[in-house]
C-alpha cells in the first residue's frame, strides 16, 4: 500500500512526487513512457536553465525522485477503481495507494475516421466501463489494435460475447499478458474507411469495399488517456479536460490531477507549478486520513 501514486513521469508528476517524498510519504510514480516532452528539442524558456532538450530534463527530473526515495516503474495503466483507496491495474501489475494523482498529459488526437465524430453518443463511446451496461447481448466492436484495446474488449465481456476488433489496418500488437484476454473475439485488421448509420451508428466500411453491421462501437486506439481514465472514475470533465478546484483536487476527495490532462497553457514551468500543488493537496488529505485509520 502506498501513501501516494502519481501517473506520469513529466513535469508535474516528478514534481508532485518531489513534494511527497520529502513530506516522508510512500510515493510510487507509474509512467508508460515519456510524453510528448520527450521530443523537445531545445527548452530554452524555464527558470535558471539556459538550454536541455527535454529527453535531458525528464531524465534528470526521475534521477532526482529516485534519490528522494520515490519508486518509478515503467507500466501502462488500463484502468483505475475504488473510491476511499484507490486501485491502479496496469499491465504487470495493480497497486494501491490513498490517494492518487493524475499527470498523464493531454487527450491523444482521435483517429480519424469519417462518422466517427458523428456518431459519439449515438452508439460511439470511449468508455467500456462507463457505456457497457448500456449493451447487453448487443454486438460490439473496438477499434484499437494495442493492449489497451484487448483490455477495454476484455470489460465489455460481461455483456455480450459477440465482440469484434477492428485494427484499422494495423496489425495486432498485443503483449504476452493480454493475448488471452481477447481469446475467441473476432480480428478484423482492414482498413476502416467510414462509420455509418442513420440515428444511431449501424455498421463500418472497409477500404476493401466489406462492411461489417454493429451495435455499437468502443474505441480504444492506443494507451488511455488522463481524460480516458477520468471517464472511468467518474471525473468531472470539460471538453476532455480534468476539472480541478484551486487545490488541483477533483470531484472525487483523493483525486488530483496536474499538468496538461488540464488544457491550457502547455509550458513546464506550468506544469510544474501544478504539480507542487497538486503534491501539497495530497500530502495533506492523506495526513488527514491517517488520523482517523
Amino acid at each position: 500500500m502506498y501513501d501516494i501514486i502519481i501517473l506520469g513521469k513529466g513535469p508535474a508528476g516528478i514534481q508532485a512526487s518531489l513534494y511527497a517524498a520529502r513530506a516522508k510519504m510512500k510515493t510510487l510514480v507509474i509512467a508508460k513512457d515519456w510524453g510528448s516532452l520527450e521530443k523537445a528539442e531545445k527548452i530554452e524558456n524555464y527558470y535558471g536553465v539556459k538550454s536541455i532538450s527535454g529527453i535531458d530534463l525528464l531524465k534528470s527530473g526521475v534521477k532526482q525522485a529516485e534519490a528522494l526515495g520515490v519508486e518509478v516503474i515503467e507500466d501502462e495503466v488500463v484502468g483505475i477503481s475504488g473510491y476511499d483507496q484507490v486501485e491502479v491495474n496496469c499491465l504487470i501489475g495493480k497497486y494501491e495507494a490513498h490517494a492518487l494523482i493524475i499527470a498523464i498529459g493531454s487527450a491523444r488526437k482521435k483517429v480519424h475516421i469519417e462518422g466517427l465524430t458523428q456518431f459519439e453518443g449515438r452508439g460511439i463511446s470511449y468508455c467500456a466501463v462507463c457505456d457497457g451496461f448500456f449493451y447487453k447481448n448487443k454486438k460490439l466492436v473496438v477499434l484499437g489494435y494495442k493492449d489497451y484495446t484487448a483490455h477495454e474488449a476484455y470489460e465489455l465481456k460481461p455483456f455480450t460475447e459477440d465482440i469484434t476488433i477492428l485494427t484499422n489496418g494495423n496489425p495486432l500488437s498485443l503483449s504476452e499478458e493480454t493475448k488471452n484476454l481477447i481469446s475467441g473475439m473476432t480480428v478484423i485488421e482492414d482498413k476502416v474507411v467510414e462509420i455509418f448509420g442513420d440515428e444511431k451508428v449501424r455498421g463500418a466500411r472497409f477500404e476493401n469495399g466489406k462492411t461489417i453491421s454493429f451495435d455499437g462501437a468502443f474505441v480504444a486506439y492506443d494507451s488511455a488517456s488522463g481524460s480516458e481514465l477520468a471517464m472511468k472514475m467518474g471525473l468531472e470533465l470539460d471538453n476532455q479536460n480534468i476539472v480541478v478546484d484551486e487545490h488541483f483536487g477533483t470531484n472525487i476527495p483523493n483525486v488530483f490531477a496536474a499538468g496538461d490532462c488540464l488544457g491550457g497553457f502547455k509550458q513546464v514551468s506550468k506544469s510544474v507549478g501544478e504539480g507542487a500543488i497538486a503534491g501539497k493537496s495530497a500530502i495533506e488529505y492523506v495526513r488527514e486520513k491517517k488520523k482517523t485509520l
